[in-house]
């Protein structure tokens, strides 16, 4: 092993275990990795930056920001109407809509798929009284398989697709992908349309619609004369209603001490966690009020909730910084967060991606908020007050898809061209949507392009390799598509899906020479393996946020993400064995 293979190694083992702890942000790792591959003299000074300028990073750039038009059109929120209109079972419900959401989700990047669905899906579990966690899963899931169909699905398959151009001169061709994905995904689809029901179903003495109020919030209340709270210890906050007390603020100041000697007072101000049903009742009794709104109850007064999106300027910030949010007189009520971490007052609490803000303000005013801090409302609008001409701004996409599935036009130009239409045609401000893309996983994306071709031009994928071949018969493809597509699927719940992609794409081509196989075959299972992430609900973006939005616990996706992962993995073995081999 020489240096430069034994430094990569390390390198990249140290990158994976950051991306996998989620304690750095994304871009600060990759960028620190980048850096330090070259101080390793892994690549030249010229190809550090050299992942800005890759056609993969471009195609995802322009998909994002043709995302943002196509997410403002509000093209799905008819659907609850015609699914309550057609009086559809709840399995036929659940496999429609995911089917939709794949169907996106094959010309655009999932999360843009599942945040574009994702209303209309709330929507439905209101009008059908679905509950939300028989829908919520199962679109992010069915978003991650759509993801599987086409060249622009998803990073992974573009960067595959990019490897093999460098090996062979030639990529694969739109929807190469679809021999292995489509199948995967119609059964993946219908195996989680059919699990769903029996592990989320309905309690008999919960309404079918009431799987919001289950969620749990920390807010901060006020104890009011008459309040059946005052002389309650905080000890017995729990027991007796229900609410786990994390501060008891008395004239501006905190009040420290035991809980058993803790006393609440008539005009204390109570940090407090509990489900978001048992603060409604409470404020029903006068027994925990809000602060007064500063304006006042008018006219247009709205309670929103809303979740923060992976690109969300707010993510790390404190409530008590949310400028978006003051200088519009809108307040955050509660905040429902993924993992609480509660230390001072509720405005001391800081924001990560999934957490769930409740709104109270001028309905206007939190749309204005909303759309300018990258957040999504978990509510549709009627279907009557979308546009007239929402589906232009599809066409052009169409058209822009099938240039580049059909015709000799490149992705990169084909979408540069729908790009410049929609610019054109005010659908969109390039200045302001440049401003809005989730500019982290860009950088994370282009600053591991570099450390992947080192990968393949150190001899450390040859490595790899040959230590593999001594676990298993890797000369034999369908051994190796087979581990390759193992060893993908189990770094991506832990590491996002374009690094798993980049740093097995040259072990793939290392398995394939060994087996004296064309590299494409082992290229599918490794851009599948990236992509079929359903065991944890911190592997990808969705499932954070699914997590968040339907209440669900980790057991959850194990669950639930156990047999789908096991299916999807044997149908592609055997579907790439049978197409590509």
């Amino acid at each position: 092993m020489t240096f430069e293979q034994a430094s990569l190694l390390i390198l990249l083992s140290a990158m994976l275990v950051l991306f996998s702890l989620n304690r750095i942000r994304i871009e600060v790792v990759a960028i620190g990795g980048l850096l330090a591959g070259y101080l390793l003299r892994l690549y030249p000074a010229e190809q550090v930056f050299s992942g800005f300028a890759s056609p993969v990073v471009i195609t995802v750039v322009e998909i994002l920001l043709i995302v943002q038009v196509l997410a403002r059109a509000k093209l799905f929120d008819s659907l609850a109407a015609r699914f309550a209109a057609a009086e559809l079972s709840g399995f036929t419900v659940i496999a429609s809509l995911s089917a939709v959401t794949g169907l996106v989700s094959i010309f655009m990047n999932n999360i843009g798929a599942f945040a574009i669905m994702l209303p209309a899906s709330l929507r439905i579990s209101s009008v059908m009284n679905i509950p939300r966690r028989q829908l919520v899963m199962p679109i992010s899931f069915a978003a991650l398989l759509g993801g599987l169909v086409s060249l622009i699905g998803t990073p992974a398959n573009l960067l595959v697709s990019d490897a093999l151009a460098k090996a062979t001169g030639s990529g694969f061709q739109f929807f190469d992908f679809a021999y292995v994905g489509l199948p995967v995904a119609i059964a993946g689809i219908l195996l989680m349309a059919a699990l769903v029901p029996h592990l989320f179903p309905e309690t008999d003495d919960q309404p079918a619609d009431a799987a919001p109020a289950r969620r749990r919030i920390v807010t901060e209340r006020r104890i009011p004369e008459g309040s059946p709270l005052a002389g309650v210890r905080l000890l017995d906050c729990s027991s007796l209603f229900e609410i786990q007390p994390h501060a008891l603020i008395r004239n501006g100041r905190f009040l420290f001490g035991p809980l058993d000697q803790s006393t609440i007072e008539a005009g204390d101000s109570l940090l407090a966690e509990g489900a978001d049903a048992v603060f409604a009742g409470l404020a029903a009794s006068a027994a925990l009020v809000p602060e007064a709104h500063p304006n006042g109850l008018q006219a247009d007064f709205s309670r929103i909730e809303a979740v923060v999106m992976p690109e969300s300027t707010l993510v790390g910030s404190r409530i008590r910084s949310l400028e978006v949010f003051k200088s519009r007189s809108v307040r955050v009520a509660a905040l429902s967060m993924r993992s609480p971490r509660i230390e001072g007052r509720f405005e001391d609490l800081q924001l990560s991606i999934g957490d769930i803000l409740v709104l109270e303000g001028p309905r206007e005013a939190v749309a204005e908020a909303l759309e300018e801090c990258e957040c999504l409302p978990l509510a549709s609008q009627p279907a009557d007050e979308a546009t007239s001409n929402a589906w232009q701004p599809l066409l052009i996409f169409a058209a822009g898809v099938t240039l580049s599935a059909v015709g000799p036009v490149r992705p990169e130009i084909a979408f540069a061209a729908v790009v410049l239409v929609l610019a054109l045609m005010g659908y969109l401000n390039i200045r302001q949507a440049m401003a809005d893309i989730n500019w982290p996983i860009i950088i994370m994306l282009a600053a591991m392009i570099p450390i992947g071709s080192a990968v393949a031009a150190t001899g450390t994928a040859q490595l790899v390799a040959d230590w593999l071949s001594l676990l298993v018969p890797i000369s034999m493809p369908l051994a190796g598509i087979a581990l390759l597509l193992f060893i993908a699927m189990a770094l991506t719940p832990f590491v996002n899906n374009a690094t798993v992609a980049i740093v097995l794409s040259p072990v793939a081509l290392e398995f394939a020479e060994a087996a004296h196989q064309a590299p494409a075959a082992y290229l599918i299972a490794v851009a599948a393996g990236a992509s079929l992430d359903f065991l944890t609900p911190f592997g990808h973006h969705n499932n954070t946020l699914a997590m968040s939005i339907g209440s669900y616990r980790v057991s959850d996706f194990l669950r639930a993400g156990s047999p789908l992962s096991f299916a999807s993995y044997f149908l592609t073995v055997l579907l790439v064995a049978l197409i590509w081999l």
